[in-house]
């Protein structure tokens, strides 16, 4: 299921993208040149941009022991999902099973557990 959302918003970041670009573009020429100074300075960005600390602290409540459960229990839920849609009658049934339900406790979970921490993390 997120792999499978992951996979939708990277095909419309690609489908978005190339049309924004296209747009902008006036003087390739000078875009190139610019290029070449926009990467120099892209270059510098990178290194001063740090780790999410949010990211971080859900990694660590993942790895608590009801954060692992929760984790292990969506993880199922995304296997049979996928194996159902498998099937060649997936079209056809009446019910189709989704994750929803247990994505929401995870992210509530990870989100209840790494905000408190959150603030004491910002610089």
């Amino acid at each position: 299921m997120i792999s499978s959302i992951t996979d939708l918003l990277e095909e419309l970041k690609e489908t978005i993208v190339p049309v924004v670009a296209e747009a902008a573009e006036e003087d390739p020429v000078e875009d190139e040149e610019e290029e070449d100074e926009d990467e120099d300075e892209d270059e510098d960005e990178d290194e001063e941009e740090g780790v999410d600390q949010l990211d971080a602290l859900r990694e660590e409540c993942k790895n608590t022991e009801e954060g692992k459960h929760l984790v292990h229990h969506y993880m199922e839920c995304v296997e049979r999902v996928t194996k159902q849609q498998e099937d060649p009658e997936y079209e056809n049934l009446d019910y189709k099973e989704d994750c929803v339900e247990e994505f929401f406790h995870l992210q509530h979970y990870l989100d209840s557990c790494a905000a408190p921490r959150l603030f004491d993390k910002l610089k």
